[in-house]
């Protein structure tokens, strides 16, 4: 069988957190005689090279090359490129790890747009990860037309033949910027390049340093050294105009404007601080015209002008300006509707604690400004009139991993008076969150879940969770039986912020608020009303536990709208003894659970009786009270002993 995927990982003295890397390998959807894992052991002094011996031994799928310590991921890359077999090669790093589906998908997609690049999802753990890249897939993406230039680490899947037909190679030795390189260059050259956002395909790990195959050091001078090499490819493959200013964006915005703002920037020593400014604004004076930074957002657009000037001071006095500024969400509403989420919150920018005012009017102010009074004047200004096309994003992050999956979102754009021409630019959105395509068109997996806000405005852009909400408007929707999954809606104990749980709730799924007496027998007929929302019948599962016995019975019921859950009881199978009883709410989820319902079921020839349940290990004062209760119920004493 042909290779398919050749799947390059650089390694060097990783540890133990090599293992999550080779076991997500390894257990990929795509067949084992499809694809092949070559590491490149570059001079690891650790039991890695040992450890990847004998896993090669072992498994045919994995090849390992050894060589002399380079200094850098670059030299492993291209050694393992020149070994690969396969249609396609993969580059992951060795405390990366892979999507189980991630070989299969990519490849597909790759065959399927005939794709030189294919660009895979990307979570970030402890580390950032693009997000408008990633709204939908994109079977044709251009660096014209799409945020691809935003995507730059080596994690790709790039067609064998295209890397041979143009000699494509990482840049080797210590360097920090040769993924920008080898990517830029590649996007630029690719016949076609295509975009995978429904599906995670690679998480990329904040590294713990010692093991880092790049240099720790942020060195400057060396930096932008590098910078120029990639600015050098965009001038070779683009012509003077919009696109190459489009493409140098990137750049200023990421690796210049944005190293210059904030505490990011004063929390450097004065020396440092210096000898960073003194760097970008020579390659801002060297190689950006003004059609580079003009789209900028307003802040970033700013902090360019100042840097383009060589007005140091004035960008140190505008990145203490910035420190006061934040983002505020406030959680207005959580309401179930028909099994969809709906949130609503307000979105606002503050500064030093209090609202953030803009002047009344959209104006042009004095460009460039003189001083920082100047700067934040035109700054709000620009703001007011971008203000019409300003939308703030809810994400759904999965906590485990990072993932997150855009939610659609409503928003209203309010200017509330501020007094003195004045106003407040403030954001009312309400976003639908349906469990059952809340994951790019399928449900999300059991586990926990955050609710994120992502607003852009001003060029300040901001993600917080949700949150938080004071208690005493705290919205408290029930728990809701969707798509074959308890999804529980909660607030977080530490930030108060927006959660969900997602099949693993029990005791906050509040059904230890029903009573003994809101159950309804009548002969065989078992009704309660739980507190859920049901927005549609299904199945569930009552299941009945003897006390004092091993034995079990089920009965499957309905669940109805209204959290009705009406069964039909095997009398005839019971009686003559107590039962505890639980319920699942979800009999279709992979891993169906059982909740515990406070209320047991003691039955004999007279009938059905319901009784409080007993805790854990009560079972003979739960027998007492059954006893107690059904003497009381017949008109009799107290029974002896009870």
């Amino acid at each position: 069988m042909p290779v398919k995927v050749s799947v390059i990982v650089p390694v060097h003295d990783p540890g133990p957190r090599i293992e999550t890397c080779v076991a997500s390998l390894l257990r990929q959807s795509l067949p084992p005689d499809e694809y092949e894992v070559i590491f490149v052991d570059d001079g690891s002094t650790d039991a890695t090279p040992a450890l990847l011996d004998a896993l090669a031994a072992e498994d045919p799928r994995v090849r390992v090359v050894h060589q002399e310590n380079s200094g850098g991921p670059g030299a492993p890359r291209n050694v393992g490129i020149d070994a690969a077999r396969g249609e396609y090669v993969l580059f992951v790093d060795d405390d990366g790890r892979l999507g189980r589906q991630a070989l299969e998908r990519m490849y597909a997609y790759g065959v399927a747009n005939d794709a030189d690049v294919v660009v895979g999802k990307t979570a970030g753990q402890g580390r950032a990860a693009p997000v408008e890249l990633f709204r939908a897939d994109r079977p044709r993406a251009g660096v014209g037309d799409t945020p691809l230039i935003d995507s730059l680490t080596a994690h790709k899947m790039f067609r064998r033949t295209f890397l041979e037909r143009t000699g494509l190679r990482f840049p080797q030795g210590r360097r920090r910027l040769a993924d920008d390189v080898f990517v830029a260059e590649a996007y630029l050259r690719a016949g076609n390049v295509c975009v995978l956002a429904d599906y995670v395909c690679y998480y990329h790990v904040r590294r713990d340093g010692a093991s880092d195959p790049s240099p720790r050091r942020f060195d400057p001078t060396g930096w932008f050294k590098e910078l120029r090499e990639a600015l050098d490819v965009v001038e070779r493959h683009t012509a003077p105009g919009p696109l190459r200013d489009s493409l140098f964006r990137r750049w200023l915005r990421v690796e210049m404007v944005e190293r210059l703002r904030g505490r990011r920037f004063l929390d450097l020593s004065e020396g440092d601080r210096r000898e960073l400014f003194a760097e970008i604004h020579a390659v801002v004076a060297e190689r950006f015209g003004p059609g580079v930074a003009a789209p900028l957002e307003p802040a970033q657009r700013v902090v360019a002008a100042l840097a383009a000037e060589n007005r140091y001071d004035d960008v140190v006095a505008f990145a203490r300006w910035e420190t006061g500024v934040a983002l505020v969400v406030d959680p207005q509403d959580v309401v179930w509707r028909d099994g969809v989420l709906r949130i609503a919150f307000t979105a606002e920018l503050t500064h030093h604690g209090g609202p953030m005012t803009f002047p009344s009017g959209a104006g042009s102010g004095r460009w460039p400004p003189r001083d920082l009074g100047e700067a934040v004047r035109w700054l709000g200004a620009d703001t007011v009139g971008r203000f019409d096309r300003t939308a703030p994003d809810l994400l759904l992050r999965e906590r485990a991993g990072s993932a997150q999956y855009f939610q659609p979102v409503e928003v209203v754009r309010e200017t509330v008076p501020a007094g003195d021409g004045r106003v407040r630019l403030v954001l009312r959105a309400t976003a639908a969150l349906d469990p059952a395509s809340a994951v790019s068109g399928a449900a999300p997996g059991e586990g926990l879940w955050d609710v994120w806000a992502r607003v852009s405005l001003g060029g300040w852009t901001q993600e917080r969770p949700l949150g938080p909400a004071p208690h005493h408007r705290r919205p408290a929707p029930p728990a809701a039986v969707v798509a074959d999954r308890v999804v529980l809606p909660y607030w977080t104990e530490r930030h108060a912020s927006l959660a969900l749980d997602v099949g693993h709730a029990t005791k906050r799924l509040g059904l230890g608020r029903v009573a003994a007496g809101d159950v309804r027998v009548d002969g065989d007929r078992f009704q309660v009303t739980l507190p859920l929302h049901v927005p549609e019948s299904g199945d569930a599962v009552l299941r009945l536990a003897a006390v004092r016995s091993a034995d079990v019975r089920e009965a499957v019921g309905t669940l109805s709208p209204g959290g009705r859950l009406a069964v039909v009881l095997p009398v005839a199978d019971l009686r003559g003894r107590t039962w505890l009883t639980t319920v699942c709410l979800a009999p279709g989820a992979r891993e169906p659970r059982f909740h515990p319902l406070p209320f047991a079921l003691h039955v004999d020839r007279d009938g059905v009786l319901v009784v409080p349940a007993s805790p854990p290990g009560g079972a003979r004062r739960l027998a007492r009270k059954t006893r107690r209760a059904l003497y009381r119920a017949l008109g009799r004493g107290t029974p002896r002993g009870a």
